[in-house]
């Protein structure tokens, strides 16, 4: 291959339409826009979403739900994915974001440890919330919760 030979794939350049150039064009006369009418103006047609005089879908179509702007979410993990973790590690966010434990969330609030799955390793885990069964599992695996 010579620097030379380079071209673009086939049909990846065009070029452009030139309007009004006389009728062996194909696009002299009207340029492509027929007779007259709101199309063939200058500045013509209509904008997006316009139907006609139609009352247009999107307000045709009734209001629905609500987002709460003061929501917290929370990066979420089971004790299953903390099981094959050596004892007497330290889980917190930084340590569960770095091992890819859990899958990152916008606008986090922290780090939420829930009771799914079976521990037996003693772990410290810092979160900032836990369920009700992923405390007592910690505790009776003999590890440490620590909220915050």
């Amino acid at each position: 291959m010579r620097i030379d030979t380079i071209a673009p794939a086939e049909g990846a350049r065009t070029s452009k339409k030139r309007l009004g150039r006389g009728i062996g064009s194909g696009l002299g006369k009207t340029s492509g826009k027929g007779h007259k009418g709101q199309w063939a103006r200058s500045g013509g047609g209509v904008r997006p979403g316009f139907e006609g005089g139609q009352m247009p879908l999107a307000r045709r179509v009734p209001k629905r739900g609500f987002h709460n702007h003061f929501r917290k979410e929370y990066v979420i993990v089971n004790l299953s994915a903390l099981a094959d973790l050596p004892a007497g590690t330290v889980v917190d966010y930084g340590f569960i974001m770095e091992n890819g434990l859990a899958k990152q969330v916008k606008n986090n609030a922290g780090l939420k440890v829930l009771g799914g799955g079976e521990l037996n390793v003693a772990l410290t885990v810092r979160a900032a919330k836990f369920s009700e069964s992923a405390k007592a599992a910690i505790e009776q695996a003999g590890g440490t919760v620590e909220i915050g």
